[in-house]
């Protein structure tokens, strides 16, 4: 069931397999942060967190520039710490995305697993 369907992101919730699902599409700028995160946490109060997996879908998100990489480990750090049984995140079709996320979580000792794919 989708929840949220905005232009830069959207949020379900899958309730026969107990997953909730982010996917972001391109990149995320500092004008769509605040929508985001009201968003995310609409979605997520929806659902008993410790009985769920969360799942980043970063297929279709784009490099980011490297001003703004410390902000994507803040957010997977966020994400670490929302209480979910598990956490997944898929690789973006991007290479240079997809060491960007790999470099990012590895430096903040990401406990979750980078697929890559559904």
């Amino acid at each position: 069931m989708i929840v949220v369907d905005r232009r830069k992101y959207k949020m379900a919730i899958n309730e026969s397999v107990k997953e909730v699902h982010v996917q972001v599409h391109g990149l995320m700028r500092e004008e769509d942060v605040e929508g985001y995160m009201v968003d995310l946490q609409d979605t997520i109060n929806r659902v008993p967190r410790p009985e769920y997996t969360f799942v980043v879908d970063a297929t279709h998100q784009t490099p980011v520039p490297s001003k703004v990489v410390p902000q994507l480990e803040q957010t997977m750090l966020f994400y670490s710490s929302l209480g979910f049984k598990d956490i997944l995140v898929v690789k973006p079709s991007s290479k240079i995305a997809q060491v960007q996320i790999r470099n990012a979580l590895e430096r903040i000792e990401f406990s979750g697993t980078f697929i890559d794919k559904l």
